[in-house]
């Protein structure tokens, strides 16, 4: 026998359910399953940072999303998608070019509507030729150290656990290996 809030709960549940469902498949009735072939069609890129605007309404091809679920690529008509990003690395193809620029980005957020616009808010974004890699291998190992002496749990010790990560990954993107 199930309690009738139980009951209850399940049965909102379902509705619920059935109504995201419902608007899930209207939303995709005409569009591509994901998005158009690179190159086809363009799209709209806003790539904000909290102090300046890298990009505003500006016409690309496609970019490459440093997801925190994974990395993924966005294309014009590409079904909207919400990403939390991880520290990585960020590539916009300009219209007409073969080659990406390059951005490093410490995380963020990725929100591509269903109109071929994606909107990329970062808290720090430095162009990849920008970056030391002897600066980050130092950093890494500042982080590192910074680490092993904080008291463990301790807030120092995460804030040098998250910095150790980022370094890691910004290594990573200048073809160094930090361990």
């Amino acid at each position: 026998v199930v309690p009738t809030r139980t009951k209850y709960l399940t049965m909102l549940q379902q509705t619920l359910l059935r109504r995201v469902a419902s608007r899930s498949v209207n939303a995709f009735k005409g569009r591509a399953a994901f998005s158009t072939p690179a190159g086809e069609k363009s799209m709209s890129l806003n790539f904000n940072l909290p102090n300046e605007t890298l990009y505003k309404d500006a016409t690309v091809s496609q970019i490459i999303v440093p997801g925190s679920a994974g990395e993924y690529g966005v294309t014009a008509e590409h079904v909207p998608i919400i990403a939390q990003l991880k520290a990585g690395v960020l590539q916009i193809f300009h219209e007409g070019t073969s080659e990406p620029e390059k951005y490093f980005v410490p995380g963020g957020f990725s929100l591509t509507h269903a109109n071929s616009v994606t909107d990329i808010s970062c808290p720090e974004a430095v162009k990849i030729d920008d970056i030391d890699s002897a600066a980050v291998s130092s950093s890494y190992e500042a982080a590192k150290s910074a680490y092993a002496s904080a008291e463990a749990g301790s807030i120092s010790q995460a804030e040098a656990q998250v910095d150790m990560e980022v370094y890691k990954a910004m290594g990573a993107a200048v073809g160094l290996s930090l361990s």
